[in-house]
C-alpha cells in the first residue's frame, strides 16, 4: 500500500500496489490442457441433456461455465492492455474456479452425509449461531468497557466493532493474541467469553453428532446390502398366446367362470366348516353324558 500526500493541502491519497507472481510455464500448460477438457465436457453435457433449460439453471454447470469462461477473460486480459480495474473483476471472477470442488458431491459419499447431516441439523445450528452472535456483541461491548476503567496506555480494544474479532476467536477457543486485555476487569470478562462458548458450542454438538452417526450408519448397511439383479424374461413369456379378438371375446366368458368357481369354493369351504362343527358338538355331548 502506497500513501501519497498533497504539498498544498492535507488530504492524503492511498493506491494499493499489487505485486503478481509469475508462475512457471509448465503450469500454464496445464492449466490450458486442462481448462480446454473442462469446455469439451460442458459442450458435451450440454448437447445430449435432455432439457436445456433445465441444464441451465443447475447452480454446478452455472458454476462451471462461470469458471471456464473467466480462464478465457484471464487470457485475453494477459495478451491485452485493459485497465486495472476491469483485471481486477476478472480475479473475482477467477475465484469461482474453487467451487468447482463442489462436483465431488457426486462421488464422495462422505460429503453427501454431511450435507444430510446439517440439512437435518438446521434448528440446531441456527440456535448454535443466535446464541454465537448474542455472546459475541455481549463481551465485545463488556471488554471495550472494562478496558477502559483503568488506566492502559496498550489498549487494543478502540471500539466496539473492533471488538467483535477479539470475541469471535475467544468463543471459539482459538486465541491468536493479536489482541489481548490488560486491566484485571479486562481478563476476568476474558475469561467469562471463553467459558461461555465452551459452554454454547458444546451444547447442540451431540445432536449433530447423532444425526450424523444416523446417517453414516444408514450408508454402510445400505452398502452391505446385495446388489439385486434384474431378472431377464424371455420374449415368449411377454408374448400373449390368443389373438386380441380372442381375448377379447374370452375376455367376460372368463371372469364370469372364475367368479363362478370362486363362490363355488366358498360354499363348499363353509359346508364343510359346518359339518365339522356338528360333528365336534356331537361329540362332545356324548362325552358328557358318558
Amino acid at each position: 500500500m502506497t500513501v501519497m500526500l498533497s504539498p498544498n493541502s492535507n488530504i492524503s491519497t492511498w493506491s494499493l500496489q499489487k505485486i503478481r507472481t509469475v508462475p512457471h510455464e509448465a503450469f500454464f500448460f496445464i492449466e490450458c490442457a486442462c481448462n480446454a477438457w473442462f469446455t469439451f465436457e460442458l459442450l458435451i453435457r450440454f448437447l445430449v441433456a435432455p432439457s436445456k433449460m433445465e441444464f441451465v439453471k443447475d447452480p454446478i454447470n452455472i458454476i462451471d461455465f462461470t469458471a471456464t469462461l473467466s480462464f478465457y477473460a484471464d487470457l485475453v486480459v494477459r495478451y491485452s492492455k485493459i485497465a486495472a480495474s476491469d483485471n481486477d473483476i476478472i480475479e473475482f471472477f477467477s475465484m469461482i474456479r474453487i467451487m468447482r470442488l463442489l462436483k465431488l458431491l457426486r462421488h464422495s459419499s462422505g460429503l453427501r452425509i454431511l450435507i444430510h447431516t446439517f440439512k437435518a441439523s438446521v434448528r440446531e445450528l441456527i440456535l448454535l449461531i443466535f446464541f454465537l452472535a448474542l455472546f459475541i456483541i455481549v463481551f465485545a461491548s463488556l471488554i471495550f468497557y472494562a478496558e477502559r476503567l483503568q488506566y492502559n496506555p496498550e489498549n487494543d480494544f478502540v471500539s466496539i466493532p473492533n471488538g467483535l474479532w477479539w470475541a469471535v476467536v475467544t468463543m471459539t477457543t482459538i486465541g491468536y493474541g493479536d489482541m489481548t486485555p490488560k486491566t484485571y476487569v479486562g481478563m476476568f470478562v476474558g475469561s467469562a467469553c471463553a467459558l461461555m462458548g465452551v459452554l454454547t458450542i458444546a451444547l447442540p454438538v451431540p445432536v449433530i453428532v447423532s444425526n450424523f452417526t444416523m446417517f453414516y450408519t444408514h450408508t454402510q448397511a445400505r452398502s452391505k446390502l446385495p446388489k439385486q439383479r434384474r431378472k431377464i424374461v424371455a420374449v415368449e413369456k411377454i408374448r400373449p398366446t390368443n389373438p386380441p379378438n380372442a381375448r377379447a371375446g374370452l375376455g367376460p366368458e372368463l371372469r364370469r367362470g372364475a367368479a363362478i368357481k370362486l363362490n363355488h369354493s366358498a360354499r363348499m369351504g363353509k359346508l364343510v366348516s359346518d359339518r365339522l362343527l356338528v360333528h365336534l358338538t356331537l361329540l362332545a355331548n356324548h362325552t358328557a353324558i358318558e
